[in-house]
């Protein structure tokens, strides 16, 4: 496309309309990976996979963008995208034809969950959990011959910035092209990956959960109070800069440290295989504002039009998702009283240093 055409601020606090033309980076593109310059009949771009052309993007930058840390962190990442982006898995391979083999452990790094589709899946979360468990075939070492396996995987380490890709595309012999399930999974603006995780990594992203549910009850208690004060408080807080817990383990910079997250962007597609179709991409602006992102038209929606993305006919249908963290409100009396502890620790360091001396 020509430009991105901003009538509006893109970012709150952002006054500029200037447009966008992100030539160099298509260019780039087109060099390093000669199929997204593919061209067809009359001149015109073929048509690619949107998942496939992010998979490829996401692998280059975690080539080149260092990872951030400190020498006071235990785990510092080799890249900025295993950081942010990249999740592990524990998984466990047994064979299910012979008692004699013993089952073996792994870790498993990706960048991106799968939602597996069939009959039985009408939500998102049950096509990510069966994507859990899986049986292939291979070699067995102790049978000598190609045996069936039960892979089973939970997560041990969760990003702040979740992907998930909707496995929408088959491939159909008779006619010869990558066929689309049109199927309609409701996905939830709100996602908690609990269910997911290992019971180590639930026992982990405990604290922080208990703190939202803590956080929520006291809204709720507020509420039910009539308490006018706390009300006028909540206003006056709601009208200034709020403050937020880390949403990322202080050992482990860019995890998730709750398992809840806020869905933040929809790559969706619309039309009936892989090779033809439109992508759009909707993102999330503000609160109550979503930008759909057109090629060069850009216009504002609503969050119920999000959520009717999630398939079932000829319309926009979501292909892959970005959930970002859910972050933690840190109440004004909450933060008065970890000022005062820092207080409190200053002053008894001073008692210290004047033994020293």
């Amino acid at each position: 496309s020509s430009g991105i055409n901003a009538e509006w601020p893109l970012r709150p606090g952002d006054k500029t309309s200037e447009s966008v033309t992100p030539l160099v980076m298509l260019k780039v593109l087109h060099m390093t990976f000669p199929r997204f310059a593919e061209r067809g009949e009359g001149g015109v771009f073929q048509q690619q996979d949107a998942n496939e052309c992010w998979t490829e993007i996401m692998r280059m930058m975690s080539e080149y963008l260092p990872g951030e840390g400190s020498t006071n962190t235990e785990t510092v990442r080799k890249s900025y995208i295993e950081q942010y982006f990249g999740g592990e898995n524990v998984t466990t391979m047994k064979c299910s034809e012979t008692e004699a083999e013993p089952e073996t452990k792994s870790i498993e790094k990706w960048t991106q969950l799968r939602c597996h589709i069939n009959t039985d899946v009408r939500y998102m979360q049950v096509g990510l959990t069966m994507g859990l468990k899986e049986n292939i075939e291979k070699t067995s070492a102790t049978l000598e011959r190609n045996a069936v396996y039960v892979k089973t995987s939970n997560v041990n380490r969760l990003p702040s910035y979740l992907t998930i890709n909707f496995i929408r595309f088959f491939y159909k012999e008779k006619e010869n092209i990558n066929a689309k399930v049109l199927k309609d999974i409701k996905f939830p603006m709100e996602y908690d990956a609990f269910e997911l995780c290992t019971p180590e990594l639930q026992t982990k992203i405990t604290p922080a959960r208990d703190r939202f549910e803590a956080l929520r009850m006291k809204k709720i208690e507020i509420e039910l109070s009539g308490d006018v004060k706390n009300k006028k408080n909540e206003k006056k807080k709601e009208d200034k800069e709020v403050n937020y817990e880390p949403c990322s383990f202080s050992d482990d910079l860019g995890s998730s440290n709750s398992g809840y997250y806020e869905l933040q962007a929809v790559l969706t597609h619309q039309g009936r295989s892989s090779s033809s179709g439109h992508y759009v991409a909707w993102v999330k602006h503000t609160e109550d504002n979503w930008i759909k992102c057109d090629d060069e038209k850009l216009s504002i929606v609503k969050e119920e039009d999000i959520l009717k993305l999630s398939g079932g006919g000829d319309w926009h249908v979501a292909y892959t998702l970005l959930y970002g963290p859910k972050r933690l409100e840190i109440w004004e009396d909450e933060k008065k009283e970890e000022d005062k502890k820092e207080e409190d620790k200053k002053e008894e360091a001073v008692p210290e240093m004047e033994k020293m001396e």
